[in-house]
């Protein structure tokens, strides 16, 4: 990872929000009394007109920004992650998606980055809900840099989104240059042991940081930043289940449901023969704490992922869920 300074992810997506709001009018941003917790009060201020805080009021957020769809908008909206889905998930999926309109909405402090909200604001289960509406496109940057540009790239796309967004700062991973697209995954390292499949910033992170530790023992991976989680970059994942021996998912938030599950079935439809290991949060409820506790709590750490792949090498046949561990497809 790159050693520079960047910023918060919400500020990332507010300027882009701005750069847009400069060629097209039609663009408005939408928040349910959190616009400084999401990072939009600049917008707000900038275009007052265009800025709306509809109150504590989720279900309300998606209702107005799908009548504002409706009459040529192109709407933005943001909340809690845990309220994004809990929330307003019939509004999104009925009046937003069902009447195949043109809302995105960003879910912000996705699963343990939410931190001292505490469990009933921490939502590991936004991505299982929400990937199960048709047709829906569901993206989560992993810095400043992909923040801005998925911003762009949402705003380019005629169709509902959903942006899980880590609010704060992260280290950045990406040069100011690097081109995305949605659909397409990033390849960041190559190795030919094991491959880790990784979404969103706060695992990508764990991610390199076990593939620094595991490169020192001799043991090469290849990390994969997914980005997009729909449409998956199908292609990608089956010629890298491939080509490895060891698969790891790593994700914040419910394994069932979301990126663990889509990985699997598409092991399972291929025929792929592999050792499949999963990292993320296994039916079970938020909690209050800091990041690092919650990481180690959870365990999603560089260090469990790390021991996966090395127990996964020495192993000739895995079989079950139990524990976490993940599960054996395929011959050996």
């Amino acid at each position: 990872m790159a050693e520079i300074e960047t910023i918060e992810m919400r500020a990332a997506y507010c300027n882009a929000l701005l750069e847009i709001a400069e060629k097209d009018k039609k663009l408005v941003v939408l928040d349910a009394d959190l616009m400084k917790a999401s990072g939009v009060m600049p917008f707000k201020k900038a275009h007052p007109d265009r800025g709306i805080d509809v109150g504590v009021a989720e279900a309300n957020l998606v209702g107005v920004a799908s009548g504002l769809s409706l009459k040529g908008f192109i709407p933005f909206a943001s909340t809690f992650a845990c309220f994004a889905a809990r929330r307003a998930f019939d509004q999104f999926f009925i009046s937003s998606n069902y009447a195949k309109l043109n809302v995105k909405l960003v879910g912000t402090d996705p699963g343990v980055s939410s931190e001292f909200n505490g469990g009933t604001h921490m939502p590991f289960e936004d991505l299982a809900m929400m990937k199960m509406i048709p047709g829906l496109t569901i993206v989560e940057p992993s810095d400043d840099i992909s923040a801005g540009k998925f911003t762009h790239l949402l705003y380019e796309h005629e169709g509902c989104c959903y942006m899980r967004l880590h609010r704060k700062k992260l280290e950045r991973v990406y040069k100011e240059d690097e081109k995305f697209e949605l659909g397409k995954a990033k390849v960041l390292t190559e190795g030919k042991d094991a491959v880790i499949f990784s979404l969103g910033g706060v695992m990508l992170r764990e991610s390199l940081k076990a593939y620094e530790m595991l490169k020192k023992e001799g043991i090469n991976v290849t990390v994969v930043d997914i980005l997009t989680l729909k449409p998956l970059d199908r292609q990608l994942v089956i010629d890298q289940i491939s080509k490895k021996h060891v698969v790891v998912t790593c994700e914040n938030g419910q394994v069932a449901g979301g990126l663990a599950s889509e990985i699997a079935e598409i092991i399972a439809y291929e025929g792929l023969s592999c050792k499949f290991r999963m990292v993320g949060v296994f039916d079970q409820f938020g909690q209050v704490g800091k990041l690092d506790y919650l990481l180690n709590a959870y365990q999603m750490t560089a260090e469990i992922i790390a021991q996966k792949i090395r127990t996964a090498l020495r192993t000739t046949v895995k079989v079950g869920f139990g524990g976490g561990l993940g599960m054996r497809i395929g011959s050996k």
